[in-house]
């Protein structure tokens, strides 16, 4: 459904020609469209979706605050659109393209984003819980302040960018090359962590039980992390900065850890690394019900 509130019914006529201008040339389909005339001034739009709209173009929309439900924009064109507040959920944005799109504080929980393109986008305050980042590119993009327990960055690429504050429990960045991240202050709790780290920060950042297994993190910032009962087999930490014995004796090492000069690993066999706390990725959001059928309502000052 997409909903538009407008000040007058003078111009009602060109919000119904807009409204249906963004849905066919978007290539929209499966849509509705309820339009609401009212008397006041400086009243929002708001615009909500479902249905499907696959390879469609929406680059520079204003969508502050759009809903997105069980919506299929695989393959969407979103370059530039201010998406601040939107929700994304349980949506599929496969392949598409975000490049400088504005996705502050947006909820996308759940939504998939496999392959998809986020060049110089802003996501900083996300709500991405159970989130599919799987091979999409995010390379220096604002993350910071994010909520992403669950979310799969798996072979992303996410060379410096700034995901300082984020929440990453149970996140998995298996085959990512994230050379140069900024990790720092983050929760990595049971994040799987077999990527390339290289000069990654991991400043003050909570690394319980974190696996680190055959992950490169060479001239990474292991300052004031956590590192307790972290699986460090077979990691490539030579290099790495600011790691300490303590940490080292708090993890599990084996032959193949290789850890910087002067420090000795920890050996431990895997029976040993309990997790008190199993954690899995959260599920994606069960889908809403499908929209209703198109509406065309149309009201003036003094009716509704």
């Amino acid at each position: 459904m997409v909903t538009l509130r407008i000040p007058s019914l003078a111009a009602s006529g060109r919000a119904v020609l807009a409204a249906a201008a963004l849905l066919i040339g978007a290539g929209w389909a499966n849509a509705s469209l309820a339009l609401t005339v009212t008397g006041d001034h400086d009243v929002a739009r708001t615009v909500s979706f479902g249905g499907s709209c696959v390879r469609c173009e929406l680059s520079g929309r204003k969508l502050i605050g759009a809903t997105f439900t069980r919506a299929n924009f695989e393959g969407a064109t979103l370059v530039g659109a201010d998406l601040r507040g939107a929700e994304l959920l349980a949506s599929n944005f496969s392949s598409a393209n975000f490049s400088r799109a504005d996705l502050r504080n947006a909820q996308l929980m759940g939504a998939r984003f496999d392959q998809a393109t986020f060049t110089g986008a802003r996501l900083e305050g996300i709500e991405a819980e159970g989130a599919i980042f799987k091979g999409a590119k995010l390379a220096g993009v604002h993350m910071s302040d994010a909520t992403l327990t669950g979310a799969n960055f798996q072979s992303a690429l996410l060379n410096h960018a700034d995901l300082h504050g984020s929440e990453l429990m149970a996140a998995d960045f298996t085959g990512a090359d994230a050379v140069g991240i900024n990790l720092g202050d983050t929760s990595l709790v049971q994040a799987g962590l077999a990527g390339n780290f290289s000069h990654a920060s991991f400043h003050g950042a909570e690394m319980q039980g974190a696996r680190f297994r055959k992950g490169q993190f060479s001239g990474a910032d292991f300052q004031d992390a956590n590192l307790d009962r972290a699986d460090l087999r077979g990691a490539d930490l030579s290099g790495a900065r600011h790691l300490t014995q303590d940490q080292i004796d708090d993890a599990c090492s084996d032959k193949a850890t290789q850890l910087p000069r002067g420090l000795t690993p920890h050996m431990c066999s895997p029976r040993m690394m309990i997790i008190r706390t199993p954690m899995t990725a959260p599920h994606a959001p069960k889908p809403p019900a499908a929209p209703a059928p198109p509406r065309y309502i149309i009201a003036g000052p003094g009716h509704g």
